[in-house]
């Protein structure tokens, strides 16, 4: 009597525990990817959760049934029925399959929609557009090059460039294209939407749209070394106006982060390495930097500068027809920050 009074109270403590499952099955994920800022956002985050609730159909069954189980099979449970010759059941063969091959059909359907209509490559549609309330608004371009614990971001519109902070209007299609002059790694703006690699002498694709006006955290999502976790920058996205505003700000050169000259080929190198760092120690996060002046084509001699085997004329296609000077030492001198 005594043993089937502690199981009972056991058995009590087991399920005060099971409200908190779902909470601990999303501790995993952080609470940007749960708050998102833009249409591709929601729908990666709508896929998550349809996923988390698909799965739940087979952990939360099993571990009540675990717990069944092991109460009603318990040893000092004389009455359980005990089939020693048992060896086959058409009821549990139906549902060990049955449940595992229509969690895969529902899952392909979904998941075929929505990399479909959130690929990375794919502009953003007039129907997102419209969601967000523009569904006339022109894209904003915007260069992205990673390099070693830092960002670099060009606006070859607007003739300004950033380093660590990227500053976009709300309810605009934003149209990255992405290289790397250091290691691989992958830009991600998680309230905003997919990540990307970034590689050196490639150019990737992306875009992205911010519903809402808001400060958001970006980040390298692949591990390149000691200090990757700190190649973070800001992206803030704020109301057209305010960009106009920012963006005038910039080229007028009163703003005190804006340094005093242009990035071109020639300055480039100075921003590229990162500040000398005592041996056992990550180097630190760069500060923020605005450029009221960029060299037209700076993006496409990065990105051409790795692809040494191609023909005279091909890089100077490549490079706009325009001859960007960039020296080879600049990757050259710089300190890796891969740790492989």
């Amino acid at each position: 009597m005594a043993e089937q009074q502690i199981e009972a109270g056991s058995m009590k403590r087991l399920w005060r525990f099971f409200p908190a499952l779902p909470a601990l099955m999303l501790s995993g994920c952080t609470v940007d990817l749960l708050q998102p800022a833009g249409p591709i956002g929601e729908g990666n985050r709508d896929m998550m959760v349809l996923e988390w609730a698909v799965m739940m159909c087979v952990v939360v069954p099993v571990i009540i049934a675990t717990l069944v189980f092991a109460w009603k099979y318990r040893a000092s449970n004389t009455k359980a029925e005990y089939l020693r010759n048992w060896s086959h059941s058409n009821k549990i063969e139906v549902f060990i399959w049955g449940v595992p091959i229509l969690i895969i059909l529902v899952l392909s359907v979904f998941n075929y929609k929505s990399t479909h209509d959130y690929d990375p490559y794919k502009p953003i549609s007039k129907e997102m557009q419209a969601k967000v309330g523009a569904p006339d608004a022109k894209p904003l371009h915007v260069e992205v090059i990673s390099l070693d614990w830092k960002w670099l971001f060009i606006y070859p519109d607007l003739g300004i460039a950033t380093i660590n902070e990227l500053d976009v209007p709300t309810k605009t299609p934003l149209d990255f294209r992405i290289t790397s002059d250091s290691v691989m790694t992958s830009f991600f703006i998680p309230q905003l939407g997919s990540q990307i690699y970034s590689m050196a002498g490639m150019e990737t694709q992306l875009h992205l749209l911010a519903s809402r006006p808001g400060n958001f955290q970006g980040e390298a999502a692949q591990y390149t070394g000691p200090g990757f976790s700190d190649m973070r920058f800001r992206a803030i996205a704020m109301p057209q106006e305010q960009f106009d505003a920012w963006v005038q700000n910039v080229r007028s050169g009163d703003n005190p982060l804006v340094a005093k000259e242009a990035l071109d080929a020639q300055t480039y190198p100075k921003y590229h390495t990162a500040p000398p760092a005592p041996h056992d120690e990550a180097p630190k996060p760069a500060p923020v930097v605005y450029f009221s002046s960029v060299q037209s084509g700076l993006f496409e001699g990065i990105v051409a500068k790795y692809n040494v085997g191609m023909s005279h004329e091909d890089h100077g296609k490549n490079m706009g027809e325009k001859s960007m000077n960039m020296p080879a030492e600049s990757h050259e001198a710089a300190p890796s920050n891969t740790g492989m």
